[in-house]
């Protein structure tokens, strides 16, 4: 079933929802046409599908006023973080109430002795570490952009770092969330394993909105290395840096971040953040340890990486230095936009098993060159995972069309190596269609079944993931 075969929900049902909300919640609740634009999506190609309302929840309890209010009158409930997420996910296809989380952003407890937190999720991952730097600790995840953590629960999300330490569900211990009936669940304990029936906190986990909002996360933490090298290698094809990866991770080297970013992307990179990289298949990396053990595995990916034609390896443990590289590739996306002046930036990704990881690279390329495309390619490649991020004139039909047709091909070539269509990027709106040929009719019957048990009435962020 298609979005476009569901209705908007009832225009006098939503009068009398938003009238229940002012009433209740009274000027957190807003529904300014810009505030509402503002809260559909912001950084994907889609069209921009407001809600009929935002609602500025300060408290679990104000989410669940507001979720009350929405299942009395059946009207849908889209959760809204930071709106850095990239198919969709926040826009409100049939109307509804946006409920921002952002002044949600406490961190109420933070337990060093065993390596944990406790926090509201409109805590952003940039604001989480400031405060927990001077305690020696940090939160690995870093997709980037300072997304709110609620939100990259919500898309389960990853990022540079994953190759290390995981994606956020490995790091999520457990979280609140508010049920399509307003009732309140907490998924799990702060102990760090647990056999104890269904782990409800991996369903939530990449849920994206669909079965309730996230209103606390108990987070794993980990302490912040001794010493930290960073380290770029340019190669000769985008082989060599593939092959040299495969063969960093399958020796067993400890890295923390290793990011390709093909000639085009460096250029752009160049450009936009004035730097003066050799414009070549590139690597970046990050060694995490003991001052004699960055340099021992720094000087080990060294060795690897001359077999397959990488070289000059330049490496730096000085903080600056550091920050300037990796703020460099944070910024990519904006990077790549300055390509094409005027045009807009659609970033994709898919994931693959990390053997395959050259190939799909290989001919991803060729069919961007082949359809006359622009998509510099950037990716989290230690574990499998990259993105193109194409640079289109959302005007021009018959680049539109190919485009398409690339997408499509991008997703397939995904499924022919055992990979996947996202590998962090999640689903939303914009890759509902690849679900089937990803996991087949009956595991999507039992995605539908899910939603349907907790959600009957099909309140949660709907038209994402699976329609009902």
């Amino acid at each position: 079933m298609k979005n476009a075969a569901l209705k908007r929900a009832d225009a006098g049902a939503v009068e009398k929802a938003i009238a229940a909300l002012h009433a209740k919640l009274g000027n957190k609740v807003v529904t300014s046409m810009e505030v509402r634009r503002q809260h559909a999506n912001t950084t994907t190609w889609l069209p921009n599908e407001a809600a009929d309302v935002v609602v500025y929840a300060a408290s679990t309890e104000d989410v669940q006023d507001a979720v009350r209010i929405a299942a009395a009158h059946k009207v849908p409930v889209i959760a809204f973080g930071t709106g850095t997420s990239l198919e969709g996910h926040v826009n409100a296809p049939l109307g509804g109430i946006c409920i921002d989380v952002a002044q949600m952003n406490e961190v109420l407890a933070v337990h060093a002795e065993d390596l944990d937190c406790v926090i509201q999720p409109g805590v952003t991952r940039k604001k989480l570490n400031e405060y927990l730097r001077d305690q020696g600790l940090f939160f690995p995840i870093d997709p980037g952009a300072d997304a709110s953590l609620g939100g990259m629960a919500a898309t389960r999300a990853s990022g540079t770092n994953a190759v290390r330490y995981g994606t956020m569900k490995d790091n999520v211990l457990s979280l609140k969330a508010v049920l399509p009936n307003g009732e309140v669940i907490r998924t799990a304990s702060r102990a760090k394993k647990s056999s104890a029936g269904y782990d409800l906190t991996r369903l939530f986990v990449g849920s994206e909105g669909t079965l309730g909002v996230i209103t606390e996360l108990t987070l794993k933490l980990s302490a912040i290395p001794e010493a930290i090298s960073s380290a770029v290698c340019p190669f000769k094809s985008v082989e060599g840096a593939c092959q040299a990866t495969i063969a960093t991770i399958q020796s067993g080297i400890p890295v923390a971040r290793i990011e390709f970013i093909d000639a085009m992307a460096i250029r752009a990179t160049n450009n936009y953040s004035k730097l003066s990289l050799a414009e070549a298949p590139t690597l970046f990396l990050e060694f995490h340890g003991s001052e004699a053990g960055v340099k021992e595995q720094t000087e080990r990916f060294g060795e690897i990486a001359a077999e397959f034609g990488g070289g000059p390896l330049q490496w730096t443990t000085q903080a600056e230095e550091r920050t300037k590289l990796w703020q460099a590739r944070h910024d990519a996306y904006f990077a790549m936009m300055s390509l094409r002046p005027g045009a807009k930036a659609l970033a994709t990704d898919i994931c693959v098993p990390i053997s395959k990881l050259a190939d799909a690279v290989l001919e991803t390329e060729k069919d961007l060159q082949d359809m006359k495309l622009l998509g510099p390619i950037v990716g989290h490649v230690g574990d499998g995972n990259f993105h193109v991020s194409l640079v289109i004139d959302m005007d021009d039909q018959d680049e539109l069309s190919r485009v398409k047709v690339f997408l499509d091909r991008l997703t397939e070539r995904a499924h022919r190596m055992e990979g996947t269509c996202t590998g962090e990027h999640g689903v939303g709106q914009g890759k509902m269609k690849y679900l089937e040929a990803e996991h087949g009719p009956v595991v999507l019957d039992m995605m539908r079944s899910l939603k349907r048990a907790l959600d009957p009435d099909n309140i949660m962020n709907p038209g994402k993931i699976v329609a009902i």
